[in-house]
C-alpha cells in the first residue's frame, strides 16, 4: 500500500486509468471513480489524503462535490478541466479546490503538483503541538484556532494563512511568497486582491480592533509579519 491514498474522479476511461496506472507506479494507493456520487461515496469510507477531481461529470459537477468535501474536510484538492477560462479556475478555487490543471496535461506536470500538494499539506500538521502567540492557539492537527478559549472558525484558506504565518512569526513574508504557498497558480492571481481580501477577514476574527492590528502586521511595500512583540 501507497504511503497515501488518492482518489481520481473522471468520466472518462482512457484519463482514469492513465492516472491510476502512473499514480500507482509512483507508490501511492489509488482509488477511482466515474460519478460524483461514486466519489462522496469512496471518501466517506476511505482515508483519503488528497483527490483529483474533474469539472465535468455525468451526474454532478466538481464545483459541488469540492463543496460537498469542503464541508467536513480540508483534504487537498486538483482540479481537472478542460475549460482554460479565468473565470471557471477562479470558480474551482473559490469553491475549495488548491489547484487545477488543464487538459489535455503532461502526467510530470501533475505529478509534481500532487506532490506539492501533499508535502503542503503535511506542512501544516504538527502532530498534537499548540502553537501560541499572546491570547492566540493554534491547533495545526485539529486545524483549530482558540482565543481566550473560544474557537474561531476560519476557512481553509484563512487557516492556511495564519498557519504559514505562524511558521515564520516574527519575520516578515513577502506578498509573493504567500501567493506561490497558498495559491501555487501565480497568473491567476497575480495582480489579485485576494490576499488582501483574506488578510483582512483574518483580522476581523483575530483582533480587538481590525483597523489598528496588533498581530498581523503590514509591511509597507513588501508583505505581512505575524507579530508577537506587540501583543498586550
Amino acid at each position: 500500500m501507497g504511503q497515501y491514498n488518492i482518489l481520481v474522479v473522471d468520466d472518462d476511461p482512457d484519463i482514469l486509468t492513465i492516472i491510476k496506472d502512473n499514480l500507482e507506479l509512483d507508490g501511492y494507493e489509488v482509488f477511482t471513480a466515474a460519478l460524483g456520487k461514486d466519489a462522496l461515496s469512496i471518501f466517506k469510507k476511505e482515508s483519503i489524503n488528497l483527490i483529483i477531481l474533474d469539472l465535468m461529470l455525468p451526474d454532478m459537477d466538481g464545483i459541488q462535490i469540492c463543496r460537498a468535501t469542503r464541508a467536513n474536510s480540508h483534504v487537498p484538492i486538483i482540479m481537472l478541466t478542460a475549460k482554460d477560462s479565468v473565470s471557471d479556475k477562479v470558480l474551482g478555487l473559490e469553491s475549495g479546490a488548491d489547484d487545477y490543471i488543464v487538459k489535455p496535461f503532461d502526467y510530470l506536470e501533475l505529478a509534481a503538483r500532487v506532490k506539492a500538494q501533499l508535502r503542503r499539506s503535511k506542512s501544516y500538521f504538527f502532530a498534537d503541538d499548540i502553537f501560541e502567540v499572546g491570547n492566540l492557539q493554534l491547533k495545526p492537527a485539529s486545524r483549530e484556532l482558540v482565543i481566550d478559549g473560544a474557537q474561531i472558525v476560519l476557512t481553509k484558506k484563512e487557516f492556511d494563512i495564519l498557519s504559514l504565518l505562524f511558521r515564520y512569526v516574527g519575520k516578515v513574508l513577502d506578498r509573493d511568497t504567500i501567493k506561490m504557498e497558498i495559491w501555487p497558480d501565480q497568473k491567476l492571481y497575480k495582480w489579485s486582491r485576494t490576499l488582501d481580501v483574506h488578510i483582512q477577514r483574518l483580522r476581523a476574527k483575530l483582533e480587538k480592533n481590525p483597523e489598528q492590528p496588533q498581530y498581523i502586521l503590514t509591511i509597507p511595500g513588501v508583505g505581512y509579519m505575524l507579530s508577537n512583540s506587540n501583543v498586550s
